[in-house]
């Protein structure tokens, strides 16, 4: 008959317990081990960018770039075909109103001014003859006039002689009668003579008015030519610089096309690109400062372009009349536009990849230098490279600004290795 151990069996089950309860330990002891391990990186010093919390005054700066420009331009073209003839002056040259730039030929063109004169002089000696056989038919009629009234005159004095005869029987009343209407007739004639007279000097002067219109015209037209044979000498028309030149020596010109450009040298603009996320903060009549890298110059923003390009905006920067002598057209610069004044606020410099207006995580660094935890602050308006912070840091305190944001999502805390 067989005996069960029982004894044995049991020391069997309490090896298995202690053998888990080991092998549990180890487990925990593991985990732990390599949460704080994860929760932990060591950096080196020189490899992160830290920065101190300030407090005071902090301008509101929006950054940009972009060139100076000449406030006032002037595009040269052609008035007519022409081909290039000459080229007397090449970008970058100093001008002044009268500055011949190109000179153009037109052969057509100098025939019409030519033809136009012609033209011009032959209705001038038109106009002289036609003065002169108004003033011949003015004088003829003018002469029968005072035959008339000469006749008119015997007639009276005729008629005066037979009233008297007439009395006495001498002249008969057929003979006076007939002075009589000879007289009135001849006084008749004189008025339609003085009437046609009149009329014939106002007919005069309307083909004295119509040939002089005419004249008028044919002057227009021949100072049009003459204008555009001007023009193939193109002149700058102000002092300036000569910025851009279009044309080549024996090139064809259509009307209308471009010459040349013609800038101001001292009366200047600049025209700066601002990100389009910071364009809001800028307005009308807020100071900038240009910066050439050789000088600063004040200026303020007069105008804000409503369109969007290349994620920046144009705005243009009113500068005062007295340049320093690096400010030239077309020169890359940068500015700095204030367009507000923070008092008495907290400030870091700005952080990778931060925005305005928002809540970050960042590593404040402790007092000893040696580890660095992470810290939520919440920051305000941007500042050209500093940001605003509204809460969660104190003046002095220490912060990572390098971006680290691969370790923020597991590191809360790095060691800092001298």
């Amino acid at each position: 008959m067989d005996v069960v151990k029982r004894k044995s069996q049991s020391k069997l089950i309490k090896s298995k317990y202690q053998v888990a309860a080991i092998l549990a330990a180890l487990v925990i002891t593991l985990a732990l081990w390599s949460w704080k391990k994860a929760a932990s990186v060591s950096v080196n010093r020189s490899d992160i960018l830290v920065e101190r919390v300030e407090q005071g005054d902090l301008e509101v700066i929006t950054e940009g770039f972009g060139v100076l420009n000449s406030n006032r331009q002037q595009l040269l073209t052609t008035l007519t075909r022409a081909t290039v003839k000459e080229i007397v002056l090449k970008p970058g040259a100093n001008v002044t109103a009268d500055s011949v730039i190109v000179r153009l030929d037109n052969p057509e063109l100098t025939q019409e001014v030519e033809n136009a004169k012609q033209e011009l002089a032959q209705m001038r000696a038109n106009l002289r003859q036609l003065k002169l056989n108004n003033q011949r038919e003015i004088l003829n009629e003018t002469a029968s006039l005072a035959e008339m009234t000469a006749r008119y005159e015997s007639a009276v004095l005729n008629r005066e002689a037979e009233e008297k005869l007439i009395e006495k029987g001498i002249v008969s009343q057929l003979a006076y009668k007939e002075s009589v209407l000879e007289e009135e007739q001849l006084a008749k004639r004189i008025d339609i003579l003085k009437q046609r007279i009149a009329q014939l000097k106002l007919v005069h002067n309307e083909s004295v008015n119509i040939q002089l219109e005419q004249l008028k015209q044919q002057q227009g037209q021949l100072g049009i030519s003459q204008a555009r044979l001007d023009s193939l000498e193109v002149k700058a028309g102000f002092s300036g610089v000569l910025q851009r030149l279009s044309v080549e020596l024996g090139q064809s010109l259509e009307p209308g096309q471009e010459v040349a450009l013609i800038g101001s040298v001292k009366d200047l603009i600049a025209l700066i690109r601002v990100p389009q996320n910071q364009v809001q903060q800028v307005s009308v009549g807020q100071n900038a400062i240009i910066n050439t890298r050789r000088d600063k110059i004040s200026g303020t923003v007069t105008r804000i372009d409503p369109i969007v390009q290349d994620n920046t905006v144009e705005v243009e920067i009113a500068l005062p009349e007295n340049l320093p002598d690096s400010a030239r057209p077309q020169l890359n610069v940068n500015a700095s536009i204030i367009a507000d004044t923070l008092q008495k606020v907290y400030y870091i410099k700005r952080p990778a990849n931060v925005k305005p207006h928002s809540e970050i995580t960042l590593y404040r660094v402790a007092p000893d230098s040696s580890a660095a935890h992470l810290h939520t602050l919440k920051l305000g308006q941007q500042a050209g490279r500093y940001i605003e912070i509204v809460s969660g840091a104190e003046p002095n305190d220490v912060f990572i600004i390098s971006d680290l944001s691969n370790l923020k999502i597991t590191a809360s805390e790095l060691i800092i290795k001298s």
